[in-house]
């Protein structure tokens, strides 16, 4: 069997085992993104992001499809209220799904302009959302409908769909991508894609203090993630942060220490924590998505 961890410090032998295995769940996307677990049915909905759908995993139905188009969805969350919540990069909005199944644009321009392509978002706990926003869905083909981009740069938003109210919190980024909070909020970790497509670009992660629950300040780089970039964040219940990159997993701990990898045969793009303890990772790559058990466990989604 090839090796799945690789440990660079001890502090992750407590997060997973040096045993662990990974299991594929399910291929046969085009491009694995955003996934969310689902506790009611313990299923995990995902999104083949250029292959323009919605898919859903569960232990008794395998793979389902759920949007078929789905105007190029990428990350997905939940809101306070179970629904969910996506960002999508076709209709450049961040959208909902209300109770009766239907689809609802919750915000798709900011100061009177259309956003680039939303591209991941998290649900803070007084149920702000906070999102990225870089152009991807206008520069690539697979990514979205195309456009003209009409805001200044590429941001990170806080939208209150209770208000409508929305603001950037970060403006200091070149494409950010991935984000999330640390379990008490204080700190939002932010990753920046920009070497995907931009010659000498960025390939890390950015932390800011979260003052007063609205905004993101003192701005620094948390950690260079090679090789590749890195996507997706997750943080667990101890702060330790869980980011994609081109072979795998990257563990690190609060302090910035690249604790260790869990290598993923294909290039890894998104993560999540479920399972009923939420102590399984779930992991989007390539066409595929995966799961591992932890040792530990992952903050409320």
């Amino acid at each position: 069997m090839p090796q799945v961890v690789e440990i660079y410090d001890d502090r992750l032998r407590v997060i997973v085992s040096t045993d662990a295995s990974l299991q594929k769940l399910a291929n046969g996307a085009v491009h694995s993104e955003g996934p969310v677990y689902m506790h009611e049915d313990d299923s995990v909905v995902w999104s083949d992001a250029h292959g323009n759908r919605l898919l859903r995993w569960s232990p008794a139905n395998k793979v389902t499809v759920l949007r078929d188009p789905s105007d190029y969805q990428s990350g997905n969350y939940r809101d306070l209220e179970g629904r969910l919540v996506a960002c999508s990069s076709g209709l450049r909005a961040i959208i909902r799904q209300e109770q009766n199944g239907e689809w609802k644009v919750l915000v798709d321009h900011y100061q009177g302009k259309r956003l680039n392509s939303p591209n991941d978002l998290v649900v803070k706990s007084d149920g702000t959302i906070w999102f990225t926003d870089p152009p991807y869905g206008i520069t690539e083909p697979n990514q979205g409908y195309g456009g003209e981009q009409e805001q200044s740069g590429s941001y990170v938003y806080r939208f209150d769909p209770a208000t409508g109210e929305i603001y950037h919190v970060v403006t200091d980024m070149v494409r950010p991508n991935g984000l999330a909070f640390s379990p008490d909020e204080s700190l939002l970790y932010v990753s920046d894609s920009a070497a995907f497509n931009i010659p000498g670009g960025p390939h890390h992660i950015r932390v800011y203090d979260v003052v007063d629950g609205r905004w993101a300040k003192n701005g620094r780089v948390f950690a260079v993630i090679e090789p590749g970039q890195p996507d997706g964040i997750r943080v667990d219940e101890h702060g330790n942060v869980f980011t994609s990159s081109q072979d795998s997993v990257q563990v690190y701990a609060p302090d910035g220490t690249r604790l260790g990898k869990i290598f993923v045969p294909e290039v890894c793009a998104n993560l999540t924590f479920g399972g009923k303890e939420r102590d399984c990772l779930f992991i989007t790559a390539g066409h595929s998505l995966y799961a591992i058990d932890l040792n530990t466990r992952g903050v409320r989604q």
